[in-house]
């Protein structure tokens, strides 16, 4: 018994009414909970407030009220995989994101300037005053000019390290402060 195509086409709904949403209110449609290598975790072991977290999107930024400490370290973390975040295999030579995004000719070197002047601007956020700026400014100045010379700036951004020279700077400046 086969159908036909006129069959078929007239038990479909207009484009305009059709929806595509799963309904997934029991927990079997979901499936086994799942660890990072692969074993399947027993559902009771979790505790009842893993089966009720929700994460909501609309009201949770990443990006909002963060304390002192948590800038400096997300700072100093985004500087490390700015500079010094792998090792050139067979050296001791640390590169990090900046280096490689160097080695796009003239955007590369305009994007890696960007990611420099974001921490610039969260050292600011941080409260540092106007000489530890420009010391900061100066740094990715130095690194942009030079940066742009096609090999030999390639080899001076991932040398000089504006990134945590400018993460340094911000520690010190906030250390001294505390004393």
């Amino acid at each position: 018994m086969s159908v036909t195509d006129r069959q078929i086409s007239r038990r479909r709904k207009p484009h305009s009414q059709r929806t595509f949403r799963a309904d997934f209110s029991s927990a079997e449609a979901r499936g086994p909970i799942i660890d990072q290598h692969g074993r399947e975790v027993p559902p009771e072991s979790l505790g009842d407030g893993f089966r009720e977290f929700r994460f909501d999107f609309a009201t949770t930024n990443p990006f909002g009220k963060l304390s002192r400490e948590q800038r400096l370290a997300r700072l100093e973390a985004v500087a490390r995989l700015l500079d010094v975040a792998f090792i050139l295999p067979g050296t001791k030579i640390r590169y990090g994101i900046d280096g490689l995004i160097g080695l796009i000719p003239v955007v590369g070197d305009l994007i890696a300037t960007a990611f420099s002047l974001w921490l610039v601007q969260e050292a600011r956020a941080l409260g540092a005053p106007w000489h530890i700026t420009v010391r900061m400014l100066g740094n990715v100045a130095v690194q942009g000019v030079i940066g742009t010379v096609p090999v030999a700036g390639d080899a001076f951004d991932v040398l000089y390290r504006a990134n945590m020279r400018n993460a340094r700077l911000i520690r010190r400046w906030l250390e001294r402060r505390r004393h």
